[in-house]
């Protein structure tokens, strides 16, 4: 308590902290400034610890106030003290909305009145059945069970459950800590807080230390009892095979006795404490008895010498595995851009392609092929898409660079059928001048995660009376944005849309000429008042909508031509990031999320299907084997006796001939005996072999049941077969829907990550109806990337003391680790990346990995276990390259043709100029960027054929979940 008043002290507000020490005060408020805070309900991270907590308080109000109240404490409840970071199945409560199904289809909206559940049962499981009022129906009232009502998505998702949860619970940082109301909540709903004495810190870690220490005295004792039992005689007397009398039986006894009291008066340790008895053959033999009895052993010089240290248990932390000195390092990566992290050679010095922009690409790129069928946009390969953005301009026209864009901004804005609405929030959304009634057309002010500048207007306001208003009543106030500003002295968006609003223009699909390009700067217009984007967008607009040039459509569409490759990524990194905003990628991202979890189910079903199957054959083989001998193949059957070749009785056949003249001075006693002797054998050995073979030929019982067991065991092998067909067909289906976020590879040991684009969200070649779908890759590199600030600081770059440790170890710091085994080329942040493409490179970077560290072995594992799809594709991407690269010489030497006067030079055919989108062709009837003024009729295709079990690329159906979205 601080007695004296005129103490000076330090407060930080948003904490309540109070400090004596200024440098204290500001070292803590130099660490709250840091950008690595993150908001637990949005998700947003590189944020200051201000940023991030009023992010959060933000959030969780518009979190409370769409949770619908009726799931409130039934939530929580369910929640409070469990361990578990899971909720399997939710329960439907009264009070809260549903929709009813009946059962000939019709949905009805009600509202549930009563609950009753049912406990499992030997012949059910359990069960609920509700009571439900229904809203149209007034008097009228439903009883339905579990299967027959749900929730409307649009009122309530998973999403809104988890921020739910996460900003109403917390819980302690020790492994098994139960989830926790906050105490705020659970007074304002009556939930205990008292949490219970099995789930309390203190006790979990007794019962811990209680368990390992009966462990140990379990050993302990079984070792003391090994060495200390004690053995008396054998005094049980000899077993007769005849029955003893009682006289012999008390005889024996006695004498039993006799012999108990002789032993202990030779050996009184029995009566005492335990000896182990030592048998005389052996004693001189017995690890437990190494010395004479009656000497004492003789006292070891010196002291005794420490146990050596127990052998590694492998796998540990990567960096404390010893460094391999063979002078090995990890292959050399390549880069993509011209500019590299430590000033190596580049492998695309002429691509004009920087290295902070390689992120952004590969970002928007993979959010643009994994929400294809949301955009309508035919999936491209990475190369493709590159090049499309370099190639771009007012001379060079690229459909698929105008798709990219124009797709992506109709997600933004409904188009006038629809309604019109806005789908993101923006930060200052000001109406449009219209002659329509503006109430309708979902253009209302929205919120923003960040502070905005306020614009007080009087009336109805347009974009063009905002800048008027910014220019004349610009002055230097405390509460005025210093955006304002820079944005009139630097570039004339505001002047570009004063007659023609971007939004009116993206409502009514305006995209021809320069149409989606003014749009683009509209857009960048808006988001420049917000704090996150303002940087950026004036970045962009100055470059846009320059100061010296006529505010324009044609400018801004020249303009655009002239951009380069980085500063077109920021504009669809823009774009894409606004999309996942949207409820239409929200939706699709909760299908696929259903979807999943269906395909889970089926799958589980498939390996128990699987499993039977497989005890069965194991059954079968049991049964064949024991019929085996009996019905083992017959002999191969002689057909001829004249074939065979007998050199043991030639030479009498020769002498037994009549045709031959006897030259041999004397015959052979008793010779025409053994030749008769021979044939008489050879006539009972034909006659055995033919009843054999007719035996064999004979059906019997035993052949016919081993001929079914056959039978039986081919079809179970079949069955296993298309069981292992269906589960690699469902984890393929499994990874095709996996699209919320971009699994990594896995980590090596200086915490680089490694990606394979390709991996979840996508087929391994794009949909099989693309365009492009003969290039056989979609992206065809694994992507490394480098650590992160909180690893490298943490891992890699070690305060001194630190890495005077490490050396004395392994006689060498981390970075100087890191340069010796990385070789010539490495990224150092997470802004770096390099990439392999070549399939001997990726082989030889699976033998650097060492299977010894944590990371790595994991690394190895998911490297080895998509090495075929990786290798596959990165030759796919060498042929189609090598393959382009080839036309464009031919078409290069061809495409001049000379006339009498003049030499006509046709424009060069670029490769990504053959994508074409036939997705949106098939939907829409046309393109996205070639809106039509009129509508046509679009003739209807013949439905593809579809079915229940999906199949991978072939039979795949038109989208990965079988549905389309259409905008």
């Amino acid at each position: 308590m601080i007695t004296n008043i005129t103490f000076k002290v330090w407060v930080i507000g948003q904490t309540e902290e109070v400090f004596l020490d200024y440098e204290k005060y500001l070292n803590r408020m130099d660490f709250y400034n840091q950008r690595r805070f993150i908001c637990e309900i949005t998700g947003h991270s590189a944020l200051t610890f201000f940023e991030a907590l009023k992010s959060e308080m933000e959030g969780s109000k518009d979190v409370d106030k769409a949770f619908p109240d009726a799931l409130r404490e039934p939530v929580l409840r369910k929640v409070q003290f469990s361990t578990i970071s899971r909720i399997d199945n939710l329960d439907f409560f009264p009070g809260e909305h549903v929709t009813v199904l009946l059962s000939d289809g019709e949905r009805l909206n009600g509202s549930i009145r009563e609950k009753a559940k049912f406990p499992a049962a030997a012949d059910q499981r359990a069960f609920s059945r509700y009571f439900v009022t229904l809203t149209n129906r007034p008097g009228e009232e439903a009883l339905v069970d579990d299967e027959h009502v749900q929730r409307d998505r649009k009122s309530f998702t998973k999403q809104m459950l988890r921020s739910f949860i996460k900003n109403t619970v917390t819980r302690e940082a020790w492994t098994g800590a139960p989830w926790l109301v906050k105490d705020k909540i659970a007074k304002e709903l009556h939930i205990d807080t008292r949490v219970p004495a099995h789930l309390q810190h203190g006790n979990r870690v007794a019962e811990k230390r209680a368990t390992l220490a009966q462990k140990k005295g379990e050993q302990d004792g079984s070792l003391l009892s090994f060495m200390t039992t004690p053995r008396l005689p054998q005094l049980q007397p000899k077993s007769h095979k005849s029955k003893l009398t009682q006289q012999q039986i008390a005889r024996n006894k006695h004498q039993q006795f006799l012999n108990y009291q002789q032993a202990l008066a030779e050996n009184p340790s029995f009566a005492g404490t335990p000896v182990p008895f030592v048998n005389p053959a052996t004693q001189f033999v017995n690890h437990f008895d190494n010395h004479y009895r009656g000497l004492q052993p003789i006292a070891a010089k010196g002291s005794a010498k420490p146990p050596p240290p127990p052998p590694i248990k492998y796998p540990i932390e990567d960096l404390e595995v010893k460094p391999a000195h063979d002078g090995t390092n990890r292959p050399r990566l390549k880069y993509l851009s011209w500019d590299t992290p430590a000033g190596e050679e580049s492998d695309n010095k002429s691509c004009g392609i920087l290295m902070e922009s390689v992120g952004p690409l590969l970002e928007t790129w993979n959010t643009l092929n994994v929400y294809c069928e949301i955009f309508l946009l035919d999936s491209f390969t990475f190369d493709d898409y590159i090049q499309a953005l370099q190639i771009a301009s007012q001379g060079v026209d690229c459909e698929l660079h105008a798709e990219v864009h124009c797709s992506a901004l109709k997600l933004l804005v409904q188009s006038e059928k629809e309604g019109g609405k806005v789908m993101v929030n923006l930060p200052a959304l000001i109406e449009e001048d219209s002659e329509d009634d503006q109430s309708t057309n979902g253009t209302s002010t929205l919120p923003t995660p960040t502070p905005e500048p306020e614009v007080k207007t009087t009336g109805r306001a347009t974009r063009s009376s905002l800048a008027k208003s910014d220019v004349t009543d610009a002055k230097p106030e405390s509460n005025r944005s210093h955006s304002t500003t820079l944005e009139i002295k630097n570039h004339r968006a505001a002047e570009m849309l004063a007659e023609y609003g971007w939004v009116d223009r993206l409502r009514r699909r305006d995209f021809r000429d320069g149409g989606w390009e003014i749009i683009i700067v509209g857009l960048l217009h808006q988001l420049s008042l917000n704090n996150r984007y303002q940087k950026t967008c004036e970045e962009l607009l100055t470059k846009l909508a320059p100061v010296d040039e006529e505010p324009n459509q044609e400018t801004a569409r020249t303009q655009y031509g002239k951009l380069d490759i980085n500063l077109r990524v920021k504009v669809v990194q823009i774009i894409c990031m606004l999309t996942v905003e949207t409820k239409v990628v929200r939706g699709y991202m909760e299908e696929c999320s259903e979807q999943m979890t269906g395909f889970r189910k089926e799958k589980i079903e498939w390996q128990r299907s699987k499993k039977i199957a497989i005890e069965e054959l194991r059954v079968l083989n049991e049964e064949r084997k024991i019929l085996l001998p009996d019905n083992s193949p017959p002999s191969p059957e002689i057909t001829s006796i004249d074939d065979i070749s007998m050199p043991d009785i030639e030479d009498d056949e020769v002498a037994d001939s009549d045709d031959e003249d006897p030259r041999s001075g004397r015959s052979l006693r008793r010779g025409n005996d053994r030749a008769a002797e021979r044939k008489r054998k050879r006539e009972a050995e034909e006659k055995e072999k033919k009843e054999k073979a007719e035996s064999a030929a004979k059906p019997s019982k035993v052949s016919n049941q081993f001929k079914k067991i056959l039978k039986d065991m081919e079809k179970k092998k079949e069955v296993i077969k298309e069981c292992e067909e269906q589960i690699s067909t469902l984890e393929n289906d499994l990874r095709e829907a996996d699209c919320p976020r971009t699994k990594v590879l896995g980590k090596d040991r200086f915490w680089n990550r490694y990606y394979y684009m390709e991996r979840n969200g996508m087929p391994y070649a794009g949909l099989p109806t693309s365009s492009t779908v003969d290039a056989g890759y979609a992206n065809g590199c694994i992507w490394v990337q480098g650590p992160d600030d909180l690893e490298r600081e943490g891992f890699i770059e070690l305060p001194e003391e630190d890495n005077k440790q490490y050396r004395k170890i392994f006689q060498m710091t981390i970075p100087e680790r890191k340069k010796m085994e990385e070789g010539p080329t490495s990224v150092y942040n997470a802004n770096q990346w390099g990439y392999y493409d070549d399939p001997d490179a990726f082989d030889m970077l699976i033998g650097w990995l060492d299977v010894r560290g944590v990371r790595e072995l994991k690394l190895r594992k998911e490297l080895q276990a998509q090495r075929e799809h990786i290798v596959e594709s990165m030759q796919k991407r060498k042929e189609y390259l090598a393959q382009a690269e080839k036309k464009y010489e031919s078409n290069e030497q061809s495409n001049r043709m000379s006339t009498r006067t003049k030499t006509y030079v046709e424009k060069p055919q670029y490769r990504c100029a053959e994508w074409e989108n036939d997705m949106a062709k098939d939907e829409l009837g046309h393109i996205h960027s070639e809106q039509p003024s009129r509508a046509r009729k679009v003739a209807k295709k013949t439905p593809l054929p579809t079915r229940d079990t999906r199949a991978g690329n072939k039979g795949k159906p038109l989208t990965r979940q079988g549905s389309r979205y259409n905008f």
